[in-house]
C-alpha cells in the first residue's frame, strides 16, 4: 500500500527547506496513519434499512466461556446488543469499560448484552477472560461466546470492522445495526425499546 504525501503549495514553490519539506510529509504520514487506525463513527443505518432489518430474525447459537449452552432465541422479551470484537481491536477493548458500566446500569431490566469474540485463537479470549474474571465485578460481566468453537453458529454474516453491533428488540428483529464504536444515542435506543 503507497502513501501520498502533501507539501503546502509556500513549500513546493519557494523550495522549501529539506526539514520544511521532510516535515510536511510526516504530517501527511501521520494524517493516513490516523485516518487507518481511527475508527469511523458507529453508523445506524437510514430508515429504509431499518425496516429492512426489523424483518431480519438473528440467530446465534454456541456455548459460553463457562461452557453453557447459549441461543439467543432464548433471550426473546429482552433487548439485545449483540457485539462482535476481538482482543486484537484496540477499541473494542478500550469501550469494554463503557459496555459493562451500561450494562450493570440496566440490570433487573429485560437487557442483555452478548459478546461474540473473533480471535483466531481461543487463548487470546481466555486470556483476555482470565483478567477479567479477576478485575471485573460479577454485576458487570456479560454473555460472552467464542465464534471459533466448533458448537457457534451465527447468520449475522462476517464483519469487516469491529467492533460491530445489532441492537435487537424483544421480539427478536433486528431494529439497528452500528459499525465501529457503540454510539452513546444506542444507550437512548434501548431505553425506548425497554
Amino acid at each position: 500500500m503507497g502513501f501520498a504525501c502533501h507539501v503546502s503549495p509556500l513549500t513546493a514553490r519557494t523550495g522549501g527547506s529539506r526539514s520544511g519539506r521532510a516535515f510536511a510529509g510526516l504530517g501527511a504520514l501521520a494524517l493516513v496513519a490516523l485516518a487507518m487506525t481511527t475508527p469511523s463513527l458507529a453508523q445506524t443505518p437510514p430508515p429504509s434499512a431499518r425496516a429492512e432489518m426489523a424483518v431480519a430474525t438473528p440467530q446465534i447459537e454456541g456455548k459460553t466461556v463457562e461452557g453453557k449452552p447459549f441461543t439467543l432465541p432464548s433471550l426473546k422479551g429482552k433487548v439485545v446488543l449483540v457485539l462482535y470484537w476481538s482482543t486484537a481491536c484496540a477499541v473494542c477493548r478500550d469501550k469494554m469499560p463503557e459496555l459493562r458500566t451500561n450494562y450493570e446500569g440496566w440490570a433487573g431490566k429485560p437487557f442483555e448484552l452478548v459478546a461474540v469474540n473473533t480471535d483466531a485463537r481461543m487463548k487470546d479470549m481466555l486470556d483476555y477472560e482470565n483478567i477479567i474474571s479477576r478485575t471485573v465485578p460479577t454485576r458487570q460481566r456479560f454473555v460472552q461466546l467464542w465464534a471459533g468453537d466448533g458448537s457457534y453458529r451465527d447468520n449475522l454474516g462476517s464483519h469487516a470492522q469491529l467492533p460491530a453491533g445489532y441492537l435487537i428488540d424483544k421480539s427478536g428483529k433486528i431494529v439497528e445495526r452500528y459499525v465501529g464504536r457503540i454510539p452513546p444515542q444506542a444507550w437512548d435506543r434501548i431505553a425506548d425499546l425497554l
